[in-house]
């Protein structure tokens, strides 16, 4: 397949387009061109995206480019998840925002953070994006782009200096116990007096990660968290687009062909549906079907506890 084609077939298609990720794959220098138009397109004209039910093209850029370690991405990404159009975003993107965002910008920063600083200290942006850019640090951590200690070090900046303490809302306290989370999944030796602060100033949102089980975690010791973090997949690289994507609900087979809308997923552990249109609840079992409260699961940080 030449490249206009591939791009075609991963724009518009009602099957799983395997022949045409192949075909991408295959040739990196010739398709990579036509996916930074497809993403740059779709920031000039985001309404004509959303707009267009079947077009999920601007998607499989992002994993491709992802794949490829593309760094000309990067901004690009970072351009697109910044768009005033928060709503339109989360609503066209559905779970790759807290799937798999963080490892989109990790995969092509390069080991550049300013970007991701700046997106996730942006308070115009929704905490899920915000979220996700966090999480993009612990990437570049568990891939060892990044050392721990720096990536700790510039969260106690946000813990003593960036996020606000006066004034909270229920986006900021979600902000900070994205950071808490974070920070445990890094094993917070250096910031758990910044932590336990937070809570006693009640910036945290309890219903998310309590200090009680911060508190739990930091008894198991550094080892036994660091290891979990080298196996948590949420902490991968974006390595193989088709993995990534097959498993969505459009490609299941009761589903109707049409994509009607990114929002509506099949998540990887049940194969159950879930609608991600509304938010869940803190305290309601995690849609990942783990058996555990969304706020210990996949409401941390967009990654499993």
């Amino acid at each position: 397949m030449k490249a206009a084609e591939i791009i075609e077939a991963l724009t518009y298609h009602t099957a799983y387009p395997y022949e045409a990720v192949a075909a991408a794959i295959d040739q990196p220098d010739e398709v990579i061109p036509g996916l930074l138009e497809v993403l740059e397109a779709a920031i000039e004209d985001l309404s004509s995206v959303a707009d267009d039910l079947d077009n999920i093209g601007y998607i499989y850029a992002m994993y491709l480019l992802a794949q490829f370690r593309e760094p000309r991405a990067y901004p690009l990404l970072v351009r697109f998840f910044s768009l005033p159009q928060q709503e339109t975003l989360m609503r066209i993107t559905g779970d790759l925002v807290t799937e798999d965002l963080g490892r989109m910008l990790a995969s092509t920063c390069g080991g550049d953070i300013g970007l991701i600083q700046a997106m996730l200290e942006d308070r115009t942006l929704d905490e899920f994006i915000r979220s996700a850019a966090m999480s993009a640090l612990v990437v570049l951590v568990a891939q060892g782009v990044k050392s721990r200690e720096e990536i700790l070090t510039y969260f106690q900046t946000l813990f003593r200096e960036k996020l606000p303490r006066e004034n909270c809302t229920e986006v900021d306290a979600y902000i900070w116990g994205s950071l808490v989370s974070n920070s445990l999944d890094l094993y917070p030796d250096m910031v758990i007096e910044d932590i336990r602060q937070a809570y006693a100033e009640d910036l945290v949102d309890e219903t998310i990660l309590d200090l009680a089980y911060v508190e739990e975690e930091m008894e198991r010791g550094k080892a036994a968290r660091l290891n979990k973090l080298q196996n948590d997949r949420h902490y991968t690289f974006i390595n193989d687009t088709v993995a990534e994507t097959k498993w969505w609900a459009m490609y299941q087979e009761k589903t109707p062909p049409r994509a009607t809308t990114m929002p509506v997923l099949v998540t990887r552990r049940t194969g159950q549906v879930v609608r991600v249109g509304g938010k869940v609840g803190r305290n309601d079992l995690c849609p990942c079907g783990s058996g555990k409260k969304y706020k210990h699961c996949c409401g941390r940080s967009g990654g499993n506890a």
